[in-house]
């Protein structure tokens, strides 16, 4: 049984590896897509994961492609909430930072200040809302940092300049880089904007740069990290799971991106 980590963890746990050498490795699976997906999530950890990101399953989402809308798709067939996700997570302490991804929607639903406690209670230490813009961040924000939740903002190939260092100074636990315009999903090449991205955003701050959308292999992780703190990497993973990889294929992938940005 875990219990609500001490305040600032994601982020304190992140620049502690990021200062000792270390490129950072955060991967993603949805929150209940089979019975198993709890021994992936400790598979995930012990395979050399940095923090892990956990996706809260939503019928409509804007910025999950093909390979994670069906693990959403599964996971609601089996009837997962956002409280059982949760109430899942709270059973378990995988010794790094957990993350949500979710989507504003269930955030309204649930209440700020209720999920934000529901998310302090279970051990989460951070939230990714990508429809969330920075301008309407504030109530959120207003009940997650009491709660000791990062709320983690997204830059995206466009984002003009001045807004990076809006949304870097907003941010906390690390920035997201998003390494392509569109949705997730695996790419056999690396896009440019990748690298270019993850440079325009360290220029603008000193918080952990990781680039999430568009990596997909040890190779590209460990390219983008010639400039970046870290990767992101979700479709890859979540492919391998649904294919029926389970927990040791998991771990295999995991630590295959462990190697190559430890090599690189």
């Amino acid at each position: 049984m875990t219990g609500a980590r001490a305040p600032g963890t994601l982020e304190a746990a992140l620049r502690a590896r990021r200062d000792a050498g270390h490129k950072l490795l955060v991967p993603y699976l949805t929150g209940g897509m089979d019975d198993g997906w709890l021994l992936a999530l400790e598979a995930l950890a012990g395979a050399g994961a940095d923090a892990i990101e956990v996706g809260i399953p939503f019928s409509d989402p804007m910025i999950d492609g093909p390979t994670v809308q069906e693990a959403s798709l599964r996971a609601l067939g089996r009837g997962t909430t956002p409280d059982g996700v949760l109430a899942d997570l709270s059973r378990v302490d995988v010794g790094v930072p957990l993350v949500v991804m979710t989507y504003y929607n269930v955030v309204y639903r649930a209440g700020h200040e209720r999920l934000a406690g529901l998310l302090h209670a279970s051990g989460v230490t951070g939230a990714i809302i990508p429809d969330l813009p920075l301008e309407e961040t504030g109530p959120w924000a207003a009940a997650a940092d009491p709660a000791d939740v990062a709320t983690v903002l997204l830059v995206a190939p466009s984002t003009p300049e001045d807004r990076i260092g809006a949304v870097c100074a907003r941010s906390r636990g690390f920035v997201y880089a998003v390494g392509r315009m569109g949705v997730t999903g695996e790419q056999t090449e690396l896009a440019a904007s990748a690298r270019e991205v993850a440079a325009r955003v360290r220029a603008a701050t000193d918080l952990p740069v990781c680039v999430g959308i568009g990596v997909s292999t040890p190779e590209q992780a460990a390219t983008v990290c010639q400039v970046a703190d870290g990767v992101v990497v979700g479709s890859a993973l979540v492919r391998r799971l649904l294919e029926g990889a389970g927990p040791e294929g998991a771990a295999e992938f995991v630590g295959s991106l462990r190697r190559a940005l430890d090599a690189g």
